[in-house]
């Protein structure tokens, strides 16, 4: 047996295996967020119950227009609340797309969440959430930034788990010039 037939059937190994963790951990990621935001009118909200009170602070929130870059350029507002509970808003927000970011008292970010205000009687949030941990370019995401269910990635998988074994056997039967 050669040594590429070697490291060929370790690498299918190695990704046989790692599929269902790479499965596993999609739709963690896809929850990361730890915050809720909610609109009423021109109201904003944020609730979150990631951070801890340190030195008389839960931390603070920050609302970004699609311009502003990092945390320090939104408006800003310290949030209130109790262990189980913490909470922010910001009123009179005209209408438009803004992220909400919260750090907590202790620097860890809590979450990030796109939030769109109408000008209407019934503004609305939208339905996915995206965690954004940097602020870089958030340009040609293109429907990497959709959550698909369960049955899609599981569907995946099995397309992934095929492509695989259908290549392992395809190498292995080449490497042997006798079979037919």
């Amino acid at each position: 047996m050669s040594t590429s037939t070697l490291l060929v059937r370790g690498l299918t190994a190695a990704a046989a295996a790692a599929l269902p963790l790479a499965l596993a951990a999609a739709p963690a990621e896809a929850r990361a967020s730890g915050i809720s935001v909610s609109t009423s009118g021109s109201t904003v909200s944020v609730t979150t119950s990631s951070c801890s009170l340190i030195n008389g602070s839960w931390g603070n929130a920050s609302l970004l227009v699609g311009s502003q870059a990092n945390f320090a350029q939104g408006r800003q507002v310290a949030l209130t609340g109790t262990p189980t509970l913490q909470s922010g808003a910001w009123s009179n927000v005209s209408p438009g797309t803004y992220t909400v970011v919260v750090v907590c008292s202790s620097g860890i970010t809590a979450g990030t969440q796109s939030v769109i205000v109408s000008s209407g009687s019934t503004p609305t949030a939208p339905a996915t959430v995206t965690p954004s941990p940097s602020r870089g370019v958030m340009g040609g995401l293109g429907g990497g930034i959709q959550d698909y269910g369960t049955l899609t990635l599981v569907g995946g998988g099995v397309l992934v788990a095929a492509g695989v074994g259908g290549a392992a056997w395809f190498l292995r039967r080449k490497s042997k010039p006798y079979r037919l």
